[in-house]
């Protein structure tokens, strides 16, 4: 495969995934994506597939499920229907069918507690919460908007540091200002398994970026944020996660977006050999 057709395969997976988290909430067609990328829908289809191994109606439902799942534990406030709507279901039913298929419990069922049996599976709270994360007070501020290049990785687990060789290798090469770099997670560990969650390597560019050898462009959207300044080791940014969505949130006054949360690194510990990292970890959240 010559290299313009590679990066141009993994471009339009980029855009079209960056679209489905952006517009998670609406009904998303395999039209609007095709356009969105300038190509037909048959060569769309067959494109994602290709490079992602799954079928791109799959892994919206599966989006969707992921947003819903940890809504229902994060946003106390706002009733099943409204999460439902919030993730891009219209239908009540087909929601709680779809929810029931994928988790084992109703949307009721998992709201009251029932994604703690669920987590097991993955990891317990107790195994991931300890006290210093209960010292951590977040900034709440508006957060403007951002523009990254970016590589797409699977897996919270230490291969992450590859993929930020890589990116920072493209930075170097081509000259760019990598001062601020950029964690995106796109899932709850206590929900997904760790080898299954989506994660972002990113570093801030200017608007007029163009991206080029696989690296692809996103705007990380205007939002009010809380955040979270903590230093901590390999490992401690998905317990603070844990922390922030199943304890400080539910109790918060406010409640998480369907927005990914992201962290700006100011010691990143997958470059350089670091075993420490510092960062300012981004969850973006509305006033209940």
């Amino acid at each position: 495969m010559k290299k313009d057709t590679k990066h141009l395969r993994a471009d339009i997976v980029n855009q079209s995934l960056a679209y489905i988290y952006s517009y998670i909430d609406t009904n998303i067609t395999l039209e609007e994506l095709a356009k969105l990328n300038s190509v037909s829908k048959y060569h769309f289809h067959r494109i994602f597939k290709e490079e992602t191994g799954e079928n791109l109606f799959d892994r919206i439902s599966s989006i969707r499920l992921q947003k819903a799942a940890n809504l229902l534990i994060t946003n106390r406030y706002s009733t099943i229907s409204e999460i439902a709507q919030m993730c891009g279901y219209s239908s009540h039913s087909s929601f709680i069918k779809a929810f029931k298929q994928r988790f084992s419990y109703t949307p009721t069922q998992w709201k009251k507690g029932a994604y703690l049996s669920f987590s097991k599976k993955n990891v317990t709270l107790e195994e991931q919460i300890n006290d210093d994360f209960f010292q951590v007070e977040p900034t709440i501020k508006v957060v403007p908007k951002r523009t990254c290049a970016y590589i797409r990785h699977k897996g919270y687990d230490p291969s992450v540091a590859k993929t930020w060789q890589r990116l920072m290798a493209f930075a170097y090469e081509r000259e760019l200002d990598s001062s601020v770099q950029i964690g995106g997670f796109h899932d709850n560990p206590v929900i997904t398994p760790y080898n299954t969650c989506q994660y972002v390597a990113a570093f801030e560019v200017s608007k007029d970026f163009e991206p080029t050898n696989s690296i692809s462009k996103i705007d990380i959207q205007e939002s009010l944020c809380a955040i979270f300044h903590y230093e901590g080791v390999y490992g401690d940014v998905v317990k603070l996660m844990v922390y922030i969505y199943h304890i400080w949130l539910p109790s918060s006054g406010y409640e998480a977006k369907t927005l990914p949360p992201y962290a700006i690194y100011h010691k990143n510990h997958f470059l350089d050999n670091n075993k420490s990292f510092i960062v300012d970890f981004h969850i973006p959240i509305r006033v209940v």
